[in-house]
């Protein structure tokens, strides 16, 4: 081959592995960028004063003076809110007290069913429960009808009309005070609430805003083009409140949600360490940290030892033959079987079997999470050892070691940044499976395990809840903030150890060269 044209395909060659780490690199941007981007809204974002009730209710953080302070400025702002509520609940009950006149009346007739109608309009006024009222109005103009007296006949249209009207109130009273219910927390005479969910309103503004626009619009369907699919309209939701308290109320919201609500930027650093509570609506995501951290570290107390004597095993002891190759091919072949087998083994052998625990545990996951990525450790090791130069054994040889001697004391201080670099990949992948631990370690929910609990008792763990997050969970778009948070600091604990192994095998190679 002539020098030029082998200068042109060494360039040739180097350009094409330039381009292919670009573009790599602007791959891997691609897709964590937005994850890091939407993953920092877990740790900072603007909290409402609903945030700092929850954070002092439910974790004991906060100045109780400060906040009752800063509620009692909320509360007045929410004050007009509350009194349109109760103004548009007095039109119904003067609408509901024109049907019991309309009934009392009804009532004069002389017959049986003018009797019956005197005793159900008393039960009327002696009932304070609006829905209760509405139902017995229904049935004393079904009986009414069934009688068929004409004396009745205007007052009973005035009774269908009542009902009418009186639930077309409800409804739109119900929709809009549930609506405010989801914004700003309970309502007043709202009857204690045990659920955190609704206990507190939106305490972060993003979702505040969301649901302000839930409120102040309205979204309808239009299906007049017959060839495609519905189109969504947006109108504003007051417009069918022209004549009523609700059209000021959803005025006043609008221009007074931030008076109502108070956010303002809140570093919420505790993410990693706190539980959650309510199915993670509010909390943190501390016990699945912790479980992703014994589930990590148990894998590699039982990967590690194992597999670094199978490398030396294949590397300094066993000859070619048929077992040697019938082990290689072992190794080779549990490398490549899927992470859903191994979690079926594991469930099958260490739950079924052997009974490391009554049932899933966070020592059946390490277990199965070890023999994972044990064919990673045990390639590893073995390259990194191959890799020693030949003249290290031979010098220690000629001194007198022996060959274990020689393999502890030369070959693997000399192996140990490439076993090193191995064993801290292997990290990452335990932390980041999740088909593994579904059957053998993962829990949806739970509190974080002590030490010793882990050999009976399964965990939480980031990958497995961050699937059943964003699958499962029956808010999803109300938590979409956690589930990026878990990905960034899953995705972050995988990159580090990345990046550790980087600095760790620069720094034992250095020490190694003197």
């Amino acid at each position: 081959m002539r020098l030029s044209t082998r200068k042109l395909l060494d360039r040739s060659f180097s350009a094409l592995g330039i381009f292919a780490i670009l573009l790599m690199a602007l791959a891997l941007a691609f897709i964590l960028i937005p994850i890091f981007s939407r993953g920092v809204g877990a740790f900072v974002f603007r909290g409402t004063i609903e945030y700092r009730k929850m954070d002092f209710a439910l974790f004991g953080r906060g100045d109780e003076d400060a906040l009752a302070a800063e509620n009692a400025l909320a509360e007045q702002a929410r004050q007009p809110v509350y009194e349109k509520l109760a103004a548009f609940r007095a039109q119904q009950y003067e609408t509901m007290n024109r049907g019991i006149e309309a009934v009392e009346r009804m009532g004069r007739h002389e017959s049986s069913l003018g009797l019956r109608i005197r005793r159900a309009a008393r039960q009327l006024r002696g009932m304070d429960d609006l829905e209760r009222q509405i139902e017995l109005l229904r049935r004393l103009e079904e009986v009414a009808k069934q009688e068929n007296i004409a004396e009745m006949a205007e007052d009973l249209g005035v009774v269908s009309a009542v009902i009418a009207e009186v639930e077309s109130y409800a409804s739109a009273y119900g929709a809009v005070a549930g609506m405010l219910r989801e914004l700003l927390g309970p309502l007043p005479g709202d009857p204690e609430r045990i659920l955190p969910r609704e206990r507190f309103g939106q305490t972060r503004w993003d979702r505040a805003q969301v649901k302000l626009d839930q409120l102040l619009r309205e979204r309808t369907w239009d299906y007049s083009n017959q060839d495609g699919m519905g189109v969504a309209v947006y109108s504003p939701r007051k417009d069918r409140y022209r004549d009523t308290p609700f059209y000021d109320m959803f005025l006043y919201v609008e221009e007074n949600a931030e008076a109502m609500l108070r956010p303002r930027l809140t570093w919420y650093g505790r993410f990693l360490t706190d539980i959650s509570h309510d199915a993670h609506i509010f909390g943190g995501i501390g016990p699945e940290a912790l479980g992703t951290f014994y589930l990590t570290f148990g894998a590699m107390l039982f990967a590690v030892p194992l597999g670094i004597i199978a490398a030396i095993y294949f590397t300094e002891y066993s000859r070619p033959g048929r077992l040697s190759s019938l082990l290689r091919t072992c190794v080779s072949t549990l490398a490549g079987v899927p992470s859903i087998v191994f979690g079926l083994f594991g469930l099958a052998f260490f739950i079924y079997t052997i009974r490391v625990s009554p049932s899933k545990s966070v020592l059946a996951g390490s277990l199965t999470l070890g023999l994972l990525i044990l064919p990673t450790v045990i390639r590893a090791a073995e390259e990194a050892i191959l890799a020693v130069p030949q003249a290290y054994k031979e010098a220690a040889m000629s001194l007198g070691a022996g060959r274990w001697r020689t393999v502890i004391t030369v070959i693997l201080p000399a192996a140990l940044p490439g076993i090193l670099t191995g064993v801290v990949i292997s990290m990452g992948r335990a932390a980041g499976e999740t088909a593994p631990i579904i059957f053998t370690a993962a829990v949806s929910v739970g509190l974080g395990l002590r030490p010793w609990e882990i050999f009976t008792n399964p965990t939480p763990a980031l990958s497995w809840n961050i699937y059943n997050l964003a699958t499962e969970h029956e808010a999803v778009d109300e938590i979409r903030h956690v589930q990026f948070g878990m990905v960034t600091v899953l995705v972050g604990i995988v990159l580090l150890l990345n990046f550790a192994a980087i600095l760790l095998r620069a720094r034992v190679s250095k020490k190694l060269r003197g």
